[in-house]
């Protein structure tokens, strides 16, 4: 008598074996169903849209993620990861009775879409196009829950029609501190012409010319042009920003070499907000470490703005003018020894002495190749240049040296920081000044029990301390950071 098996597959051979090609079958099956059903079309209260039984009275949630650059041929692993994330969110939303509108874009309007045309030799336009159909192929075999009705590029004229609208209505608004909002420039024009409120210098504003006037309303507008450092990138033939700058000083994008210098540039005035975006902080529900880090990064200092009388040594190519520093300590003036620039400051061109001029340069094109992350390492070397150059204390009229440092900021508070021995030790040692300095940080450095207890009541709170600015014309909430 002979068995024979009954079996005709094998293990790996099952049909009903939840394989590759089955998971396919199943996802693909899902994905047209839910298209064709509408499933996560989001619906609105009126328009074209419209689907007002569905909307009833459910609460709204837009989840919106970070658009992809449509830049290469495909998604990478990091796409995925928070789009899944905000995909589980925006599901559970859902099933909790929201409506929720959660669609998907493509940044394809900028730096790396220009980028990928020029080294693939096509027409932005053609690469672009192309790489869009591939990421939405992809995204729609994630199973993303995505309203793709609504999904939009920033190359489209139909989107950045809206952009430029929202630009134009920002460049036609001034802010109100009184008020705490934006009202438009017309308001203000109004309020000069009756008196209401007053120019920087005082005059009526019938005295003042057409370019005087036209000064006044330039310097309120929350969109204005200013010059100022950026991340220079002659390989790109752009300006970069911050994120885009390696460690090393190179661009994110073709590792080409990045440059600090002074452009005419486009500026927001972010800064009058200030007090607004920490308040309503409050009201969001977000966990306290995110709100703290949130808070850290707005900032808000309250202090004096001091000018330092300069006092160019011979052989300096400028007059005398003033050196504006920003400090949240005025008590400690009086031991301030010497004073730092940056090295794009301004100033630097008109104190620096003929002897010590090829000093300064060689400093400052150093300085130009570094990343603001490089110039801001908390444990490296602080070095730093003497301009030839003084500045006089104005609480004691004491003469000290003007240094240049590449730790200064240009886009951070004024450019310009006064040095106190009890408060500044990192910075002195590398900044060699006279005898008569050494003694006046050694008097300071014997009231240091005194400065320590100063500093520890004026510590900040755990989550971030709040600050305003204050000048002597008026307040400048923000934080030292780039405006």
């Amino acid at each position: 008598m002979s068995t024979t098996s009954e079996h005709t597959h094998t293990d790996d051979q099952h049909a009903f074996r939840y394989s590759g090609p089955l998971a396919q079958q199943i996802e693909l099956r899902w994905h047209d169903r839910w298209e064709a059903e509408g499933t996560f079309y989001t619906p609105n209260p009126a328009g074209p849209l419209a689907d007002p039984e569905a909307v009833g009275n459910k609460p709204k949630l837009f989840v919106l993620d970070m658009f992809p650059y449509p830049s290469g041929t495909g998604l990478h692993v990091g796409h995925p990861l928070g789009f899944i994330g905000t995909d589980v969110f925006g599901r559970y939303k859902r099933m909790t009775g929201f409506n929720v509108l959660h669609a998907m874009g493509f940044d394809s309007f900028g730096l790396p879409a220009e980028q990928y045309a020029v080294q693939t030799g096509q027409h932005p336009a053609v690469t672009t196009a192309q790489n869009v159909a591939t990421y939405r192929r992809q995204l729609r075999r994630l199973g993303l829950a995505h309203d793709n009705r609504r999904s939009v590029a920033t190359s489209d004229p139909d989107y950045y029609r809206w952009t430029q609208w929202i630009f134009s209505q920002i460049f036609e608004a001034w802010y109100d501190t009184e008020a705490q909002r934006a009202r438009p420039i017309s308001e203000l024009v109004a309020e000069l012409e009756t008196g209401h409120r007053a120019t920087p210098d005082g005059r009526a504003w019938r005295d003042l010319s057409a370019v005087e006037r036209a000064d006044v309303i330039d310097g309120r507008r929350l969109a204005y042009i200013a010059e100022t450092p950026v991340n220079w990138c002659p390989g790109l033939g752009t300006v970069v920003a911050n994120e885009e700058v390696t460690a090393d000083g190179r661009s994110d994008r073709g590792n080409f070499p990045i440059f600090k210098r002074s452009m005419r540039q486009w500026m927001m005035r972010i800064t009058a907000y200030a007090d607004r975006l920490i308040d309503d902080l409050d009201l969001l529900d977000w966990t306290d470490s995110i709100k703290a880090m949130q808070r850290n990064w707005i900032g808000r200092s309250e202090g004096a703005r001091v000018h330092f009388a300069a006092s160019p040594a011979p052989g300096a190519p400028g007059p005398a003018g003033t050196i504006e520093v920003f400090t949240t300590r005025p008590d400690t003036l009086f031991g301030a020894t010497f004073m730092v620039l940056a090295p794009e400051h301004p100033a630097v061109a008109t104190l620096t002495t003929d002897a010590q001029r090829d000093a300064v340069a060689a400093y400052q094109r150093a300085a130009q190749a570094k990343s603001d992350v490089a110039r801001q390492v908390d444990d490296k070397t602080k070095t730093g240049v003497f301009t030839g150059s003084y500045a006089v204390n104005p609480v004691n009229g004491h003469e000290i040296p003007v240094w240049i440092a590449d730790y200064v900021m240009m886009g951070y508070g004024t450019g310009a920081i006064m040095a106190v021995p009890c408060g500044d030790q990192v910075r002195g040692p590398r900044h060699r000044t006279d005898t008569r300095h050494r003694v006046l940080a050694e008097r300071v450095r014997r009231r240091r029990a005194l400065c320590q207890q100063c500093q520890r009541r004026a510590r900040p709170r755990r989550h971030g301390q709040r600050h305003r600015w204050h000048s002597p014309h008026q307040r400048v909430a923000g934080r030292q950071r780039p405006r």
